[in-house]
């Protein structure tokens, strides 16, 4: 059974750097033709898709994110993770992260960015 499992501070300041982690068990992060995703849901509003780190290492961003966006792995680990720079209240949202091909899904944390 296919695990993931977001971590991170539910409480980041404006303009500090928002990184949560996401563990994965069940599965390798490195197995061909997996993608990891972020996905966000601000409060009211429908789900963005932040990004994804490819099997290959290789990472693609929401062009709209691109500029405050770095997502990286740890393979040893198993688990990848999300950095969000200069947040401001409007980051406020669940983070999800996620294979979206596959339909794995963490439950999700909350984070609220505010002072």
């Amino acid at each position: 059974q296919v695990q993931l499992q977001e971590s991170g501070p539910g409480l980041v300041k404006p303009s500090q750097t928002l990184s949560l982690t996401c563990a994965v068990s069940g599965d390798s992060i490195t197995t061909a033709y997996r993608y990891w995703s972020w996905i966000r849901r601000p409060p009211g509003k429908g789900l963005e898709w932040i990004g994804y780190i490819g099997y290959n290492g290789n990472p693609y961003y929401n062009p709209s994110l691109k500029s405050r966006t770095s997502i990286s792995r740890d393979t040893s680990k198993n688990q990848f993770t999300l950095q969000l720079s200069s947040v401001t209240p409007e980051d406020t949202a669940m983070y999800y992260c996620a294979s979206l091909g596959s339909n794995y899904w963490g439950q999700g944390t909350q984070v609220t960015v505010s002072s």
